[in-house]
């Protein structure tokens, strides 16, 4: 077969004419054959395997730059580009879902006051026990981390260069414990976070030992029946809920993101020589970048909030076992630190636990 015409090969790619012409200004895909008097290019139909895996990326939404790599590469490595890409799309979607969903709920709850004021009314406010407890763990020489909780607050932090930075995030968060009203509680935690970046900018500023300091910061604010969640870093949030334990938090790590890519597997992250650098933070180098979210809260929920060194060592089994079966928050925190030490304690390990409950008037 000879060559083939701009048309002829347009239809058999399905790629339009306009598009090969752009696909061979940009290099990605020239023609075999340019008339050097009338510039009517045509293509060889070898060419054709290589123009219809364009015309599948371009489907995908994949930018050009990313096709002309994957075009470059063996079939398997090409898949390994096409599979990174498609978990990258994924995670960025359920992003914008999470969004999608906090606005949706931010804004039926600003409509709902007063079902909401009633509802309560008739059957109590929810209210919650809670407790903390840190430890140095059996290696590390201090705690950098940090953890608070009370009637309306949990949270914890895992500081870096330092437990200054740790402390200072929990203090600038401290004052919502005060009480937050429902339609307001993701706007105060943003607030409460960007409170948090500034006072570990302004320690590390104080002292040229303190520049690198930074931490990692997850917490909770209750009103109602509703609470409010800020992260950024790679603590943890769960909830004990029906029975199953639920992670409601997303690590923010470089093996997280390669694992959402699916370049390595869980269990390769384990032993990932890059598994404590972090992406985002507040404060040092990483990018400070909160996730917010609003959740419905029911009575018999219970929740944990920890730094790394617990989720480590421990598994996510008996994590739930100590939760299901611990009637006491602060049995559970006991019982939580208590297992990271036994698992060897290589890190400090710092756990709230609160423990949802309907309060009858």
């Amino acid at each position: 077969m000879g060559l083939l015409t701009i048309g002829a090969f347009a239809r058999a790619s399905r790629l339009s004419p306009k598009a090969l012409r752009l696909y061979d200004e940009l290099g990605l895909l020239p023609p075999a054959h340019v008339d050097p008097h009338s510039g009517y290019r045509r293509y060889d139909p070898a060419q054709l395997e290589r123009a219809r895996l364009v015309a599948w990326l371009r489907r995908l939404g994949m930018p050009l730059a990313d096709i002309r790599a994957v075009c470059e590469l063996t079939p398997r490595a090409a898949a390994r580009e096409v599979r990174a890409y498609w978990a990258r799309v994924e995670a960025d979607t359920a992003a914008r879902r999470d969004l999608a969903a906090f606005l949706v709920d931010h804004l039926s709850g600003r409509d709902s006051t007063m079902s909401d004021t009633a509802t309560s009314a008739a059957h109590g406010t929810l209210g919650i026990r809670y407790a903390v407890l840190s430890d140095t763990g059996s290696v590390r020489e201090r705690n950098d981390d940090a953890g608070y909780a009370g009637p309306r607050l949990l949270a914890v932090a895992d500081g870096f260069g330092g437990r200054h930075a740790s402390e200072a995030a929990i203090e600038a968060l401290k004052p919502l414990d005060a009480g937050v009203p429902g339609g307001e509680l993701l706007s105060a935690l943003e607030d409460a976070a960007h409170r948090a970046r500034e006072s570990v900018s302004a320690l590390a500023a104080s002292d040229p030992a303190l520049r690198d300091v930074g931490t990692t910061l997850t917490a909770m604010v209750w009103s109602g029946s509703r609470l409010g969640l800020v992260h950024i870093g790679d603590s943890r949030a769960y909830v004990l809920r029906d029975g199953g334990l639920f992670q409601i938090t997303h690590d923010h790590t470089v093996v997280q993101s390669l694992i959402d890519e699916g370049r390595i597997t869980e269990e390769e992250a384990a032993s990932h020589p890059q598994r404590a650098l972090l992406l985002r933070a507040v404060g040092g180098d990483a990018a400070f970048e909160p996730d917010l979210a609003l959740r419905d809260a029911r009575a018999g929920d219970r929740y944990l909030l920890c730094s790394d060194g617990l989720t480590k060592v421990v598994p996510a089994e008996e994590i739930q076992h100590v939760l299901a079966s611990e009637a006491d928050p602060g049995g559970a925190v006991r019982e939580l630190v208590a297992l990271a030490i036994r698992a060897g304690g290589p890190d400090n390990v710092t756990c709230a636990v609160a423990h949802v409950l309907e309060q009858r008037r």
